[in-house]
C-alpha cells in the first residue's frame, strides 16, 4: 500500500467512530426508579367523531417513583372552563374542581377515595413509567430507529400495568385496541407516546388521540396529599 493510501485508510477509520449498541429501554427506566425521584409530562388530548376534530383537554402531571415503578402522581386536567386536579399516593387519591367541587361539605376542596390508577378515559391509557407495561409495548410492537409502534388491548394492558388494573375499567372496555407510538430518547428513555382508540356506542363512534411528552426523568420530585382539613371523604 502507497503512503498515500496509508494515510487515506487511517483518515477514514479515524473519521467513522464505531456505532453505538442501542439503549435497552426497560433497563434505562428501571435505572431511574429511586424514591423521590420521577419524570413530568403533559398530554394534549383531543377528541373526533370522525366529521369534526376538537381539543377536549390538556393535562400536565408528575409521576413519583419507587424502587418499582410509580408511587404517587400529581395531574391537572384543564378543560378550558373547568379544571380538575387529582393526587395520588399509593392506593389512596384526593380529587378537586370539576363536578366535585359543588358536591364537598363548606370548607373541604379535596374529596378522598381510591387511587393509584388512571384518572379517566381521557388520560394517557400508557404509562411508560411502569417496566412490566414498557416491555409488553415494545415486545407488541416494532421498532425502528427511535421509535416503536403497534397495538395493545386494554385487557391486555390491564394485565401488565397497575395504572390499568387499579381502575376497575368495565369490561365493554376491555376489548378496545389502543394505537401507539412511543419516541425513544437518545438515552433509551420514552420521550413521547401518542395513543388513539375508537368506541362504537349506540351506533355512533368517537375516536380519543392523546400526545404525551415525558421530561426531566429521574429528577426530584415530591408529591404531598392535601392538608387534612381541606379532605373529605364525603359528600352533601
Amino acid at each position: 500500500m502507497s503512503i498515500l493510501a496509508a494515510a487515506c485508510a487511517a483518515l477514514v477509520a479515524t473519521a467513522v467512530p464505531a456505532q453505538a449498541a442501542p439503549k435497552d429501554p426497560v433497563s434505562a427506566l428501571k435505572a431511574m426508579l429511586a424514591p423521590g425521584h420521577g419524570v413530568q409530562f403533559t398530554d394534549a388530548v383531543t377528541w373526533s367523531d370522525g366529521t369534526h376534530q376538537q381539543g377536549a383537554r390538556d393535562n400536565k402531571g408528575t409521576f413519583q417513583f419507587d424502587k418499582k415503578g410509580v408511587a404517587a402522581f400529581d395531574i391537572a386536567m384543564d378543560f378550558g372552563d373547568d379544571q380538575q386536579r387529582v393526587i395520588s399516593i399509593g392506593k389512596t387519591g384526593y380529587y378537586s374542581g370539576g363536578n366535585i367541587a359543588g358536591l364537598l361539605p363548606e370548607g373541604k376542596t379535596w374529596l378522598k377515595g381510591a387511587g393509584g390508577a388512571i384518572p379517566d378515559s381521557w388520560a394517557q391509557f400508557l404509562n411508560p413509567a411502569e417496566p412490566r407495561t414498557l416491555a409488553a409495548l415494545i415486545k407488541n410492537g416494532k421498532s425502528k430507529g427511535g421509535s416503536v409502534t403497534g397495538s395493545i388491548t386494554v385487557k391486555e394492558l390491564g394485565a401488565v400495568s397497575s395504572w390499568i388494573a387499579g381502575a376497575e375499567i368495565e369490561k365493554p372496555w376491555q376489548g378496545i385496541k389502543i394505537s401507539y407510538t412511543l419516541t425513544l430518547s437518545s438515552a433509551g428513555l420514552v420521550s413521547r407516546a401518542q395513543t388513539s382508540y375508537t368506541r362504537t356506542e349506540n351506533g355512533e363512534s368517537t375516536t380519543v388521540s392523546v400526545d404525551s411528552r415525558y421530561t426531566g426523568w429521574g429528577g426530584k420530585v415530591s408529591i404531598k396529599a392535601p392538608d387534612p382539613g381541606t379532605v373529605t371523604t364525603k359528600l352533601r
